[in-house]
């Protein structure tokens, strides 16, 4: 008999993870509820505690939200939103890149969710060929997250355009669209551009913030490239997805999680 799948709800209500709990239970009683949590703060630690396969996310938490902590849980573990009615978000949802629940989680859309997150993680139990890549790792959901909280915080400042980076003895301003791919390693992040190379003290997790995710895709946690630049995409000797890119000769690994961007390669 297979494990029970492992799961955590994040909510700043206890009264509404209390009542999404019991109706799980009514409705997939294998399901194991193995922390509850009222933010998304020790998301990092939850994941590395109780091993889930699968978070209910509140959208607006205080602290860290549900949309933040998605970027980190998404990595390793199926996500659902847990939202109030927003017209805008329910239509983005249902395009199918993640599931969500509407406050309060009614008996009938939560068996529906239940079902899809049920084959869901049927999909990537297959023994034969690659698993399906988790919903956080494509271009629609990083755009669909970035639109999300462009909505919940409208005082956002608007992408960058410009990049500020270290070339030589130099500041250079960096035209956004002219980079390559930017690469980061424990304390720089590379910006390449055909003609150039510079450095910023930026990690990647904040430029997912601040760039404009129609323009770029997170092929590997440290690496974001420009779809632009885009050449085409092959495989070494041991499988792994490379990206070439126009105008400059190397190639970029594609991590395993993030393969299902170039499906069919």
């Amino acid at each position: 008999m297979p494990d029970p799948v492992r799961a955590v709800i994040a909510d700043d209500e206890p009264l509404l993870r209390a009542q999404l709990r019991s109706r799980l239970e009514r409705l997939w009683p294998e399901l194991a509820i193995v922390h509850e949590m009222a933010n998304g703060r020790d998301v990092e630690q939850v994941l590395e505690a109780h091993s889930p396969e699968l978070f209910f996310l509140d959208i607006h938490m205080p602290g860290v939200n549900g949309l933040e902590a998605a970027r980190i849980v998404g990595k390793r573990a199926h996500v659902v939103f847990v939202t109030a009615y927003d017209q805008y978000a329910v239509e983005a949802f249902e395009q199918g890149v993640v599931d969500y629940v509407l406050k309060p989680a009614e008996r009938e859309r939560l068996l529906v969710t239940v079902e899809r997150i049920k084959k869901r993680i049927a999909q990537r139990s297959k023994p034969d060929g690659e698993p399906t890549p988790l919903p956080t790792h494509t271009p629609d959901m990083q755009q669909l997250l970035q639109r999300l909280a462009a909505q919940l915080n409208p005082n956002t400042p608007p992408k960058l355009q410009w990049i500020q980076a270290t070339v030589g003895q130099q500041i250079q301003m960096i035209p956004v669209e002219d980079v390559l791919f930017f690469i980061s390693d424990e304390k720089y992040t590379r910006v390449q551009t055909a003609t150039l190379e510079a450095l910023i003290r930026k990690p990647i997790k904040e430029l997912i913030e601040e760039l404009d995710m129609n323009l770029f895709w997170q092929i590997h946690r440290s690496t974001l490239v420009n779809t632009k630049a885009i050449a085409g995409v092959s495989r070494d000797l041991r499988g792994r997805q490379l990206v070439s890119v126009k105008g400059h000769p190397e190639k970029l690994e594609v991590s395993r999680s993030f393969t299902g961007l170039f499906k069919g390669m």
